[in-house]
């Protein structure tokens, strides 16, 4: 239990009615899990806004409202504490409510439309095998030392996120990696922590059913920079121009990495094959277990937080030798009849345009490329049709089919990927709406050493239709049906 006082530090306040001396013994944000002496923030999210429950909130035992507008009707026993922004609001409340636990770790933020989850994860992986015990705030899972929890979105909530890193240094936890998503970011939901160090991996077509514009989605993720503190340091990819934006008004120490642009950080393909990828590092060579060029810029990235940390050199490219790829992320195995089967997370073009150029480098050209995809429903449209032209162009064969369709006619969102496909590449595509008989008709059309690519969903393991989610796993439907086609 908290004095209201000290957990509205640094809140900008605006008016108080009431007590500041009050006693809180938890944060809500959700009315419906309001409990006694809880602090209520309304916030006005995107689609429900919070000030409609203040109401319900005193009923269920509130004793303190944080909210933009004061309600007409005042209960004489609760607090009402008028802020600028309630997002801001709480994200600062919770960080103080959790003794601000940001400042006791080396916190890592990594930002950008793709290699995020692969940075945060193989990050985590490296410092563990360095003898620190590490945390990891990501897509995929939450893991606090060793204890994995269940993660439900790319960035968590405000007190979510306090509650983890402080469970992190009640385990003695040196460093947490991050995954800063472009919601998160724009929902203040990282406002109140600090960060040691911010990653910029890329910027390319994501997000646009909710920024609007390309525009207004970079400057959310350069937002983050901006805040960084001059003790942090801001490591960006230069080979994408919007690196540079990225840095413009940070006060962080700036460092750059690159394949092909000169920077402080730079890596060279040597090799590049499905058992791994032989690597220069700032002058140094280095076999590792990943795969593609995507991946030779996470790794450098990797390599080059881990070094600023302060790593050993030597030691960092001798565990990065260690390091496998992360779940959903270029998982490849070969079938028992010589198919090279790959499930890759890739729903965004430019993530798909990767795993493809990638698959394509490798092969020698005699195999055939059977690619799955589908687009989520109630997500950016946009992104459809040139999804369909990539997978179309850079596949021997594209089956268009579900991803999760939530709430849309997935029929209609196929159609909706077919609009991208050229004409000469027509006769190359198939559509079937049911998954599973999607990959199920690609392994059908597979024969040995013919490479089939299943697109979108990565390390989901469930598959949403009408609001319904029911049991998907990607990689163990390939694994069944080649089993069963005897390939």
């Amino acid at each position: 239990m908290q004095l209201l006082k000290d957990i509205l530090y640094k809140v900008a306040v605006t008016k108080v009615l009431g007590s500041t001396d009050a006693h809180v013994n938890a944060i809500i944000f959700d009315s419906r899990k309001v409990e006694s002496n809880s602090l209520f923030v309304a916030q006005k999210g995107v689609t429900v806004d919070g000030h409609k429950y203040i109401a319900k909130a005193v009923d269920l035992g509130a004793s303190v409202i944080v909210c933009e507008e004061l309600p007409s009707e005042l209960n004489n026993d609760v607090v009402y504490v008028e802020v600028e922004d309630s997002n801001i609001a709480l994200a600062i409340i919770a960080a103080n409510f959790y003794d601000n636990p940001s400042q006791k770790l080396k916190l890592i933020g990594i930002t950008g439309t793709n290699g995020k989850t692969t940075i945060a994860t193989l990050l985590y992986d490296l410092f563990e095998k360095a003898g620190y015990k590490v945390g990891l705030l990501s897509t995929v899972k939450v893991l606090v030392d060793e204890k994995e929890y269940a993660a439900t979105h790319t960035t968590p909530d405000s007190i979510s996120i306090n509650y983890y890193l402080q469970l992190m240094i009640d385990s003695g936890v040196d460093y947490c990696f991050m995954e800063v998503s472009s919601h998160g970011i724009h929902q203040k939901r990282t406002a109140g922590l600090h960060f040691s160090g911010g990653i910029f991996t890329n910027l390319t077509h994501d997000h646009l059913d909710y920024h609007k514009t390309f525009a207004e989605y970079r400057d959310v993720k350069k937002s983050f920079f901006d805040e960084l503190p001059k003790t942090a340091f801001a490591l960006v990819n230069v080979d994408d121009k919007n690196g540079s934006v990225m840095v413009q008004n940070t006060r962080a120490k700036k460092v750059t990495y690159a394949q092909k642009s000169m920077a402080d950080y730079r890596v060279r393909i040597l090799e590049n094959q499905f058992s791994g990828l032989l690597l220069n590092v700032n002058g140094t060579e280095v076999w590792v277990k990943l795969i593609g060029n995507f991946n030779a810029s996470n790794l450098l990235a990797i390599y080059a937080t881990a070094d600023l940390l302060g790593l050993d050199k030597m030691e960092i490219l001798q565990i990065m030798s260690q390091l496998e790829s992360v779940d959903g992320r270029f998982q490849h195995f070969i079938s028992d009849g010589g198919i090279t089967a790959i499930v890759d997370y890739a729903h965004t073009p430019d993530a798909l345009k990767n795993v493809l150029e990638t698959i394509n480098d490798i092969r020698t050209g005699n195999e055939n490329v059977i690619t799955v995809v589908g687009c989520g429903g109630d997500r950016d449209k946009t992104k459809r049709p040139k999804m369909g032209h990539i997978a179309s162009s850079l596949s021997s064969q594209a089956i268009f089919t579900s991803d999760n369709p939530r709430s849309e006619n997935p029929q209609i969102i196929i159609e909706e990927i077919e609009k991208g496909v050229a004409p000469q590449n027509y006769n190359k595509t198939l559509s079937i709406v049911d998954r599973e008989q999607a990959i199920k008709t690609a392994g059908k059309l597979a024969n040995k050493g013919d490479i089939l690519l299943i697109a979108g969903k990565g390390h989901e393991t469930y598959q949403e239709v009408n609001g319904v989610r029911s049991d998907f796993d990607d990689l163990k439907k390939v694994k069944e049906i080649l089993k069963k086609l005897n390939k």
